[in-house]
């Protein structure tokens, strides 16, 4: 029995492997003929989240695909908020992105049947959680920085010590959200002595980029950024090992390109360094 098994799997092996192989480009070929999600309201949304589900049962297949989806969007800086308050900006949204509203985006709808459980959703990974577990969307409650979001909100996870030996990283000592002259770069009533290690340019490449999932998060650091309290300047979404998809102000829209391509330039790197984030569902 088990020489028989092992004889029919020997001989069907290519066609179980094209049978996958188009099952992927079907439901990758699906994403394309969906209208895009600017040109939708609420209800049209929430008639085709399900079906993301449907064609993409693995999360981050599910993701990737969501994030491709989204490719074209419109860019518009700091475009999310608490529809009331200080930010009065939609809690949720999918007509304009940034950088970071991209991948939040992404996350909140690859875990959600509809539009109100994607806001519901980007609640719990955009907020920080009160004492008692629950996030509530206030401007000061919100994870403001991308640094403090990857070290600890478990949705989206700082890996980037796994992938590089330690003594090769660059190590950074600062404050969040204190600039060099102990002003607060946001008026939050909050500050984060940490420390962060990144990879410095020189270990970028693609074999770096081969160790990477499907879909990994990038956040990209700027030195001359941490006299204000920061360290990252921009964050997108790595896929298929080689491409970068992120909104982005240069292009003004939501743009997917090679990776090594869109960090390189002809003269120099356009950042200091990376640092690599993976992402995860929320536990229920």
């Amino acid at each position: 029995m088990a020489e028989k098994l092992k004889i029919f799997i020997k001989t069907h092996s290519t066609i179980i492997l094209l049978l996958i192989i188009i099952g992927c480009t079907n439901s990758s070929n699906w994403v394309g003929t969906l209208p895009k999600p600017w040109q939708l309201n609420e209800e049209q949304i929430s008639d085709i989240l399900p079906q993301f589900h449907k064609k993409f049962p693995d999360f981050h297949d599910r993701l990737r695909a969501f994030a491709l989806w989204q490719v074209g969007k419109p860019y518009e800086l700091f475009c999310l908020g608490e529809e009331s308050g200080e930010d009065k900006d939609p809690i949720f949204r999918l007509d304009v992105s940034d950088c970071t509203v991209h991948i939040l985006t992404s996350l909140a709808s690859a875990q959600s049947h509809s539009w109100q459980e994607a806001k519901n959703t980007l609640i719990d990974i955009h907020y920080k959680p009160s004492d008692d577990g629950i996030s509530i969307p206030t401007y000061k409650s919100r994870w403001h920085f991308t640094t403090d979001r990857i070290q600890d909100n478990p949705s989206t996870k700082n890996i980037t010590s796994s992938l590089i030996n330690n003594k090769e990283l660059i190590k950074v000592n600062l404050t969040l959200n204190k600039k060099n002259n102990g002003d607060e770069f946001l008026n939050l009533d909050w500050q984060k002595p940490t420390t962060i290690q990144f990879i410095p340019n020189k270990l970028i490449d693609k074999d770096l980029l081969y160790k990477l999932s499907s879909i990994t998060g990038v956040a990209f650091v700027k030195k001359s950024y941490f006299k204000m309290g920061l360290v990252v300047a921009h964050e997108g979404m790595i896929i298929d090992n080689k491409n970068i998809i992120h909104a982005s102000s240069e292009f003004g829209k939501t743009v997917m390109m090679d990776f090594m391509e869109y960090y390189f330039l002809d003269d120099g790197p356009r950042f200091d360094g990376i640092l690599i984030f993976s992402f995860n569902q929320i536990e229920v």
